[in-house]
């Protein structure tokens, strides 16, 4: 049974290619992520890791890509590993950004919401 999801999505006044260029760059996250990123984020190997709300975290971005793709999984600490999918497209002059948040099994609505809240956040700091 797939998983109840929520496509968190914001226009941002830059272009894509800018947005894309930021946001690929891990080094980026502790400026606009904080709901996953609470401090410096160190290159390991393919990885970065950082410490999170979740505690200590290791992230890994799709290859970069001309097609918009910022999808990446986060592994927690005792190995658990979600996919983030992540777009941004061109919208007129500027771009969108769009997340998608999936409500993992044992997740309460309200922490879901709670979530989506955090992500949309994330997104408008961007």
């Amino acid at each position: 049974m797939p998983y109840p999801t929520k496509h968190v999505s914001v226009p941002i006044g830059r272009s894509a290619d800018a947005v894309y260029a930021y946001a690929s760059d891990p080094a980026n996250l502790p400026r606009w992520a904080r709901g996953l990123v609470s401090g410096v984020v160190r290159r390991a190997g393919d990885d970065w890791i950082a410490e999170s709300p979740m505690g200590t975290i290791r992230i890994r971005f799709a290859d970069r890509n001309p097609d918009g793709v910022l999808d990446h999984r986060v592994t927690t600490a005792d190995g658990i590993a979600q996919l983030n999918p992540m777009r941004v497209v061109p919208n007129g002059e500027g771009a969108e950004l769009t997340f998608t948040l999936f409500q993992a099994p044992g997740v309460t609505d309200a922490a879901f919401a709670a979530d989506a809240a955090q992500v949309e956040a994330d997104l408008r700091r961007l």
